[in-house]
């Protein structure tokens, strides 16, 4: 029996630049001519940045300015960017600011609103072309002449829009990132403050269970001290919960009333302490509600993302199919499913542990 071999199919040759594809100028520049092309550079900061205009061969055609953060001397940085290049032909054209925190958005949407391509430099790629240039200058004119040679060898990175969608997603599982952390440290701090008030209270609960799903702290609350403890016994502290509508064990209040005959005595100021974990517990209180709130809000968002189909797999929430559709941002906006991990972005941060 004869077999036929199976003909391949040879991919065609593709251009192939040095650089990231987000980040190509090359082919705009063949088109329109490099001393016809137009680079503006940025260098942000808090309240201004500085900026200057050169062509594709790094002829500067406005020398570096500094504009300040206001709607005004945007619009006339706009203005005067435009004249120059309709005085030396500029007929293409790009804007090269350096990403800085928060602090280059305002001038990034300052030139996307004026129509300019915006593209963002990253300072690890300014600050690989300054060190050659300026090894031990680092100045505002020396990160410009650094963020031009990123752009023009291909690492200023052009960004594809986001929907609000993607955006609220985003900040709502930053935001809850943030509360989650800062409430990490007050539960450090009070169980520090009531080890004061209280030795050896904390260490009756394991793990997490001082605060959540125990009588620990509605005891704690209500009788803040081993001597309140021991006079209201295990009665009194029954009372106590069945008025406050909290489930019990006798076993478990028999367990502290043991350490409350054993404790050590509390430190001087262990009444200060006591009202100052307290303080801390009702801020704790707080954020536990409003990391609720944002979660709830996270949920109507992800369920408008085809990210929900996440939920599907076992050991992913809610919580980290948002965090991972804001970080990731639309799929449409990768080639494949392997070019996702590809983003710069720690996919484990979202996905379970094994």
């Amino acid at each position: 029996m004869v077999t036929k071999a199976k003909s391949r199919t040879r991919k065609t040759a593709t251009k192939r630049f040095i650089g990231k594809p987000t980040g190509h100028v090359q082919e705009r520049v063949q088109a329109c001519g490099p001393q016809h092309f137009g680079i503006v550079a940025v260098d942000c900061a808090k309240r201004r940045s500085k900026w200057m205009l050169c062509d594709f061969f790094g002829r500067v055609l406005i020398e570096p300015t500094t504009v300040e953060h206001r709607r005004g001397d945007f619009a006339a940085m706009i203005a005067s960017i435009n004249e120059a290049c309709e005085a030396e032909g500029i007929d293409d054209r790009i804007a090269a600011v350096e990403m800085t925190g928060i602090y280059h958005k305002p001038v990034q949407a300052a030139f996307r609103k004026a129509g300019f391509d915006t593209r963002i430099v990253h300072p690890f790629a300014s600050s690989h072309y300054r060190k050659p240039l300026h090894p031990a200058a680092k100045t505002d004119d020396n990160d410009l002449e650094a963020i031009f040679h990123a752009a023009v060898a291909g690492y200023g990175l052009a960004s594809l829009p986001v929907g609000e969608v993607y955006q609220h997603l985003r900040a709502l599982s930053r935001h809850r990132h943030n509360l989650t952390k800062q409430q990490a440290r007050l539960k450090v701090q009070i169980r520090r403050l009531m080890h004061q008030a209280m030795p050896g209270y904390a260490d009756l609960w394991e793990d997490d269970k001082l605060y959540h799903r125990s009588i620990a702290m509605p005891i704690a609350l209500a009788f803040p001290s081993a001597a309140s403890i021991q006079k209201a016994g295990t009665e009194g502290l029954a009372k106590h919960l069945r008025q406050e509508k909290i489930r019990f064990q006798m076993r478990t209040l028999e367990r502290i009333l043991t350490w409350s005959r054993t404790a050590a005595e509390p430190s001087e100021l262990s009444s200060l302490h006591t009202r100052q974990w307290q303080d801390l517990n009702s801020l704790r209180e707080s954020f536990y509600e409003q990391i609720h709130a944002v979660e709830r809000e996270m949920s109507g968002f992800l369920v408008k993302t085809p990210y929900i189909l996440l939920l599907s797999v076992t050991g992913i929430n809610v919580i980290s199919a948002a965090r991972l559709a804001g970080e990731a941002g639309p799929i449409e906006h990768y080639a494949s499913a392997r070019a996702i991990p590809r983003t710069g972005w720690p996919l484990s941060l979202a996905l379970p542990k094994r």
